[in-house]
């Protein structure tokens, strides 16, 4: 695969040594969102095509790969999204650093016990508040976590994750992101909790229907 990955193996333990000079899961993902995502108004680009419905195994393969070597140093021990548009990259970054994935669900099912981490945090796409719920049966005390989800907008469902993860008692050691939209804010309002803040693709501006990327 390009990129010269290299890849350490210890004691079950994985880490990536990027040797490269060009981020291919950037430049595949922005390749990706200019050819398939839409732009349907209100700030909302649809990417269902490869993420959120429909989901590119290959393309999800190759941003957990840049996830876990962007992450690999924290020292994480568990993966937290939420259901369901986070799962696939947050479990390809899992299986790239050979931890366990955590998603917050959004209904709380009869397998769950009485007591449980629930908060509430608003859907940009459902217009409505929504349900985060984990079990503490999958997030106790002393975890570190790291966050991987498919958006960073607002930054209110990653700040809802957050609250559970304190609620359990566990540590947040990163928070990572396939989709940053800038204009939205999320960053800043992330910024109190002085965490690394990854995201693969940065859009500057969705004005008339035109994707505009950050460039660095």
């Amino acid at each position: 695969m390009s990129g010269n990955w290299q890849v350490l193996r210890e004691c079950r333990k994985i880490e990536y040594v990027y040797t490269g000079f060009w981020r291919q899961a950037m430049k595949e993902l922005e390749e990706r969102i200019l050819r398939d995502g839409q732009v349907l108004g209100g700030g909302i680009l649809k990417v269902d095509s490869f993420v959120n419905h429909q989901v590119d195994a290959a393309l999800m393969d190759l941003c957990g790969r840049e996830f876990a070597g962007r992450f690999a140093h924290l020292g994480a021990t568990k993966v937290l999204t939420a259901e369901i548009s986070g799962i696939a990259p947050a479990l390809t970054t899992a299986l790239h650093l050979g931890l366990p994935v955590v998603y917050a669900r959004k209904t709380k099912p009869v397998t769950m016990p009485d007591q449980v981490y629930l908060t509430l945090a608003p859907s940009h796409t459902k217009g409505r508040m929504v349900e985060l719920i984990i079990s503490p049966e999958y997030l106790a005390g002393g975890e570190k976590v790291l966050i991987i989800d498919d958006f960073l907008a607002s930054g209110a469902t990653i700040l809802g994750l957050v609250r559970l993860a304190e609620a359990a008692g566990s540590e947040i050691v990163g928070i990572g992101t396939l989709i940053e939209k800038t204009f939205e804010g999320g960053r800043e309002a992330l910024k109190h909790l002085n965490l690394p803040v990854e995201a693969l693709a940065s859009i500057a501006s969705m004005d008339e229907g035109k994707i505009m990327f950050n460039r660095q």
